[in-house]
């Protein structure tokens, strides 16, 4: 970065500590604070480009599907959970001790956030901690599925460059003579507590996520481009509430035009900036 482009961007952050000091913010982040730690955003440069993903009907009602999606989630978990915080997460769950940070409302399911300190998450497109039996709702954590998995299939093996989705994802090279984890207790169909494409977030999630945006007197985007409706819904009642607005992305977002300010860099440079100013 030049040294005009350094001069720039320090001059934006000051404006945006001035528009938000003395005010409860809160965030809504996306996969772009989650590309310092390894884990690929949806678009952007370096994204990784998705043409058939897992819908919530072909997983209900595709056997060969279920077993694709378990072979690459296996795979892609293994390597997800191996992600550390980066500074962008380390920054906020900092901001929200010191009192400026009401909460994170976040579209990732990485769990970062809450590994980096942030006590008040709502992980409105759910997490890969957990999974669910959708017979008898018995709820698992995610490791202990991971060990049923690997009992099952001594096989599998996690390669050392996984080509990682967002969400953990990964394409498996064959899913030949994979077993696919059924619930302990029922026998019943598992799926990942993660809102699948064709899915719609839970209303108790939106509600809360909602509810920390009442409480809040300033909003930043952090991170996402704004294409699911759920973060672009919640930005447009900060919009109505004429509150400060601040997007902190790469690529441009569908509520630029509504925004006090935008920063086109990264959070992971920005957070941090941010913190120094506010607290």
């Amino acid at each position: 970065m030049s040294a005009s482009s350094i001069a720039e961007l320090s001059a934006s952050v000051d404006r945006a500590a001035e528009l938000l000091r003395g005010r409860r913010i809160a965030l809504l982040t996306g996969a772009g604070i989650s590309t310092d730690s390894g884990i690929p955003a949806y678009r952007g440069e370096g994204a990784r480009t998705r043409s058939d993903p897992m819908t919530i009907q072909r997983y209900l009602s595709d056997e060969a599907a279920r077993r694709r999606y378990w072979v690459g989630g296996h795979l892609g978990w293994r390597a997800f959970a191996q992600a550390e915080p980066n500074a962008g997460h380390l920054a906020l769950a900092a901001m929200e001790a010191a009192g400026a940070v009401s909460g994170v409302i976040t579209q990732n399911v990485d769990g970062l956030h809450l590994r980096a300190g942030s006590s008040h998450v709502i992980e409105v497109h759910g997490t890969m901690r957990r999974v669910l039996c959708l017979h008898c709702g018995q709820v698992f954590d995610r490791r202990d599925i991971a060990t049923q998995i690997e009992a099952a299939n001594p096989w599998i093996t996690v390669p050392e460059n996984v080509a990682l989705a967002p969400d953990g994802d990964v394409l498996p090279e064959s899913t030949d003579g994979f077993i696919v984890p059924v619930c302990t207790v029922c026998e019943g169909m598992l799926k990942p507590d993660v809102v699948f494409f064709g899915e719609y977030v839970p209303p108790d999630r939106f509600r809360a996520a909602e509810s920390l945006l009442r409480s809040s007197t300033a909003m930043i985007v952090a991170g996402s481009s704004l294409v699911v409706n759920s973060g672009v819904r919640l930005v447009e009642r900060a919009r109505r509430r004429s509150i400060p607005l601040i997007i902190i992305n790469r690529e441009p977002t569908r509520a630029d035009a509504w925004a006090d300010l935008t920063l086109a860099a990264g959070t992971g440079e920005v957070l941090p900036a941010l913190q120094e100013r506010l607290t």
